[in-house]
């Protein structure tokens, strides 16, 4: 199948662009929460991922002599503040709904994987249901878990492209355009490969997931590791590399934390005025949520991978894919606030995962990935810039210069290295 061929089809379902009302006050913050708490909330009964219809935290606490027995166990839904190990090896932390918080403790079940949240943790202001009862005793009574229930994800899917519209997407991120660890010649070699290769000729779009460019100002120290320290030459010397692709590529770009937008996601589209350096990109916010030929598409540009390797046991930045499926099978791109994410109180919390994407794409940590996860098919994207110096203190080496391509009817990817 030939891209030129074929028509572009990109639908947009979600993008904040143009769509921020928020003031950023307590208002706000309190409409965002709770907004987050309905969706979950609905998701898990709908989704019958309950063992009961969950009743409020105060319902429960006026009632907690009744609750106070393995015979009359109870269902709560609600965020997740105050996590700990206790001494004794159980989970402790409290859980909030609209009424009031209650403390809670679980102990690891007996052969729990080390993915179980009692083992693994869980992420402040997470959504989630527990189950058990009161014990009731000269404290405060303490509810004790017996189990931990996240939204519903199960097996998904996929929605697929006709065989007479079967092109591929090929995804990037994190280029840092400026930087003097950008990879020039191995972006040469990427648009030879697209010029000559038959799988290139296959590929009808190019999800840049942000960072396109270094940025200025970002990070102390910054200036003396940038090769062009005008931001908006940046932009330009970007828009100039992409002009390398074939004619029959369709670019969409997203931001990330070092562009030209406001740190708090979801973020908007890059200005206009630096649009109009590209000719013919389309520009949307971080997250979004499209579809290319009726395959649904999530695209993120990861930056809360940083608070999900702070945050649970079995998370590292070698391996963004398991962050990945945290975010799934939270059903949540960014769940904690005051973190290393700067998170945008919207009256609507738009980093739930409202619906599960055929192909989920984050970036951000520099690593690669490409693999199925229930059904959704997961891609980590590759970066174009060296080890930095930060990296280089961590131990961390990168995975640049690999370009991730789908196929968007077979599903089928392929990773194609540069370096």
């Amino acid at each position: 199948m030939e891209a030129r061929d074929v028509d572009s089809e990109i639908e947009i379902h979600f993008d904040i662009t143009g769509r921020s009302t928020t003031e950023g006050k307590m208002f706000d913050m309190q409409s965002f929460f709770s907004d987050r708490l309905r969706q979950i909330r609905q998701m898990m009964i709908v989704g019958r991922s309950l063992p009961r219809r969950p009743i409020s935290n105060s319902e429960a606490w006026r009632n907690r002599q009744r609750y106070s027995s393995t015979d009359y166990e109870v269902t709560l839904v609600g965020l997740v503040s105050e996590t700990r190990w206790a001494r004794s090896g159980n989970f402790n932390f409290v859980i909030e709904d609209e009424t009031m918080q209650i403390r809670c403790s679980l102990k690891p079940p007996s052969g729990a994987s080390n993915l179980h949240p009692a083992l693994d943790g869980l992420m402040n202001d997470d959504v989630v249901g527990v189950s058990g009862h009161f014990l009731i005793g000269e404290r405060n009574p303490l509810f004790l878990a017996n189990d931990i229930h996240m939204p519903p994800l199960g097996r998904h899917s996929k929605a697929t492209a006709s065989e007479d519209e079967a092109v591929s997407a090929a995804f990037l991120s994190d280029v840092h355009v400026g930087s003097k660890t950008f990879l020039a010649p191995q972006w040469e070699k990427m648009i030879e490969w697209f010029r000559t290769d038959p799988l290139a000729r296959t590929v009808k779009y190019f999800v840049l997931s942000g960072d396109g460019v270094d940025g200025v100002g970002i990070y102390p120290g910054q200036q003396r590791h940038l090769a062009i320290t005008d931001l908006f030459n940046q932009y330009g010397e970007l828009a100039r590399l992409l002009e390398g692709l074939p004619d029959w590529v369709d670019l969409m770009i997203l931001p990330g934390n070092h562009d030209a937008v406001r740190p708090a996601e979801p973020q908007p589209a890059l200005d206009p005025e630096i649009q109009q350096d590209y000719s013919d990109a389309v520009f949307v916010g971080n997250p979004c949520d499209f579809s290319l030929h009726g395959v649904r598409i999530l695209s993120y540009h990861g930056k809360s991978i940083d608070d999900f390797v702070a945050g649970l046991r079995s998370i590292t930045y070698s391996t963004p894919e398991l962050a990945m499926k945290a975010m799934l099978e939270r059903r949540h791109l960014a769940p904690s606030w005051g973190g290393k994410t700067p998170l945008s109180p919207e009256p609507e919390d738009r980093m739930v995962i409202s619906t599960v994407p055929d192909i989920f794409v984050t970036g951000h940590v520099h690593g690669h990935y490409a693999g199925n996860y229930k059904g959704t098919t997961m891609i980590h994207s590759s970066t174009w810039q060296d080890q930095t110096d930060y990296q280089r203190m961590l131990g961390f080496q990168p995975k640049p210069c690999i370009l991730t391509v789908v196929n968007l009817h077979t599903h089928a990817t392929a990773s194609i290295p540069f370096a």
